[in-house]
């Protein structure tokens, strides 16, 4: 199976995992290894600034939202647009980092997009391909705007694109309004 590093893993309402219910996950990295992501749609009630006060951090002053990046404990991640601070592209203009000197420079910055996770989503070797054969998880590419959204509820406006671009296709139309009962 191709790569879907940089891509959305978005939970069917058929995967029963309570880890994973009405989830959004951004794959960081996807290969014969496995493959590694976090869950951009859960947010945590602490703020960068609270997390940085308990671990004993440098200066903070971001007010967002940490987020639960999955199940697997580990290291504190991050999703940025800082490309001196990144560790790895997941595509053009977003980045990743784990590393501390990266994490503190980047939480010193206010205003920029940034998403600190606290934990992640793995799978071992062929374990994600699995659950995409078994239709456990839909497929899209990620973009800047989902990525960083905070509109409200993203899996239901990530599944709804899904949705229109699966009924889009079957029944081969240019374009779908966006109310069809306005034709």
């Amino acid at each position: 199976m191709p790569s879907l590093a940089g891509h959305f893993l978005v939970a069917s309402p058929h995967l029963l995992d309570p880890n994973f219910v009405r989830t959004v996950v951004l794959l960081v990295q996807h290969n014969e290894e496995g493959a590694l992501g976090m869950i951009v749609n859960r947010p945590v009630e602490k703020t960068v600034q609270d997390l940085w006060r308990e671990i004993g951090g440098g200066p903070c002053h971001s007010t967002q939202s940490v987020h639960l990046g999955g199940p697997v404990p580990g290291p504190l991640m991050a999703v940025h647009r800082n490309e001196a601070l990144a560790e790895l592209e997941i595509l053009p203009g977003i980045y990743f980092c784990a590393s501390k000197p990266n994490l503190d420079a980047l939480v010193e910055k206010t205003g920029e997009p940034l998403k600190i996770f606290v934990g992640h989503s793995g799978w071992g070797p062929g374990q994600l391909d699995n659950e995409l054969a078994q239709g456990a998880w839909l497929t899209t590419p990620a973009t800047l705007d989902w990525i960083f959204y905070d509109g409200g509820d993203l899996w239901h406006a990530v599944t709804r694109k899904i949705g229109r671009q699966l009924l889009q296709e079957m029944l081969r139309l240019k374009e779908l309004p966006e109310d069809p009962s306005v034709n």
